[in-house]
Protein backbone atom coordinates (compact mmCIF):
# COMPACT_ATOMS: atom_id res chain seq x y z
CA UNK A 1 0.00 0.00 0.00
CA UNK A 2 1.56 3.03 -1.27
CA UNK A 3 2.10 5.98 1.68
CA UNK A 4 -0.17 8.99 2.19
CA UNK A 5 3.04 11.19 1.36
CA UNK A 6 4.00 8.98 -1.93
CA UNK A 7 -0.18 9.27 -3.01
CA UNK A 8 0.53 13.00 -2.09
CA UNK A 9 3.64 13.51 -4.23
CA UNK A 10 2.82 11.25 -7.24
CA UNK A 11 1.88 14.22 -10.07
CA UNK A 12 5.43 15.73 -8.00
CA UNK A 13 6.87 12.78 -9.00
CA UNK A 14 5.73 12.66 -12.12
CA UNK A 15 6.46 16.42 -13.16
CA UNK A 16 9.67 16.10 -12.20
CA UNK A 17 10.63 13.00 -13.93
CA UNK A 18 8.94 14.93 -17.51
CA UNK A 19 11.37 18.23 -16.86
CA UNK A 20 14.51 16.16 -16.40
CA UNK A 21 13.22 14.27 -19.72
CA UNK A 22 12.73 17.86 -21.28
CA UNK A 23 16.26 19.33 -19.86
CA UNK A 24 18.26 16.61 -21.38
CA UNK A 25 16.46 16.72 -24.73
CA UNK A 26 17.29 20.49 -24.61
CA UNK A 27 20.84 20.05 -24.27
CA UNK A 28 20.99 17.22 -26.54
CA UNK A 29 19.77 19.92 -29.12
CA UNK A 30 22.44 22.25 -28.05
CA UNK A 31 25.13 19.25 -28.11
CA UNK A 32 25.76 19.19 -24.36
CA UNK A 33 25.23 16.01 -22.42
CA UNK A 34 25.60 16.38 -18.73
CA UNK A 35 26.39 12.77 -17.64
CA UNK A 36 24.86 13.40 -13.76
CA UNK A 37 21.57 14.58 -14.50
CA UNK A 38 19.35 12.50 -11.96
CA UNK A 39 16.08 13.04 -9.49
CA UNK A 40 16.98 12.74 -5.90
CA UNK A 41 14.10 10.35 -5.49
CA UNK A 42 15.08 9.44 -1.82
CA UNK A 43 15.44 13.19 -0.88
CA UNK A 44 11.71 13.51 -2.39
CA UNK A 45 10.20 10.36 -0.87
CA UNK A 46 11.03 11.37 2.82
CA UNK A 47 10.37 15.22 2.39
CA UNK A 48 8.14 15.57 -0.68
CA UNK A 49 10.71 17.93 -2.34
CA UNK A 50 12.24 16.27 -5.33
CA UNK A 51 15.39 17.70 -6.34
CA UNK A 52 17.13 17.60 -9.23
CA UNK A 53 21.12 17.33 -9.47
CA UNK A 54 22.72 18.09 -12.08
CA UNK A 55 25.84 16.46 -11.72
CA UNK A 56 29.56 16.90 -12.86
CA UNK A 57 30.17 18.49 -15.92
CA UNK A 58 33.24 19.43 -18.19
CA UNK A 59 33.85 22.94 -18.80
CA UNK A 60 33.47 22.74 -22.14
CA UNK A 61 30.12 21.91 -21.76
CA UNK A 62 29.52 24.11 -19.35
CA UNK A 63 30.92 26.71 -21.75
CA UNK A 64 28.28 25.82 -23.86
CA UNK A 65 25.31 25.79 -21.76
CA UNK A 66 26.13 29.25 -20.63
CA UNK A 67 26.57 30.08 -24.79
CA UNK A 68 23.02 28.35 -25.06
CA UNK A 69 21.64 30.73 -22.12
CA UNK A 70 22.57 33.89 -23.44
CA UNK A 71 21.20 33.25 -26.86
CA UNK A 72 17.87 32.36 -25.36
CA UNK A 73 18.10 35.57 -23.15
CA UNK A 74 19.30 37.38 -26.09
CA UNK A 75 16.23 35.94 -28.42
CA UNK A 76 13.92 36.79 -25.50
CA UNK A 77 14.41 40.44 -24.90
CA UNK A 78 14.62 41.01 -28.99
CA UNK A 79 10.94 38.78 -29.26
CA UNK A 80 9.37 40.71 -26.24
CA UNK A 81 11.22 44.20 -26.49
CA UNK A 82 9.34 45.10 -29.81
Amino acid sequence: MASMLSRATAEQRREVASVVEDLISVLALGGVKLPSVEVDWEHGRLTGCYLVQLGSARTLELLRIVDLLRKGLRYERLTYDD
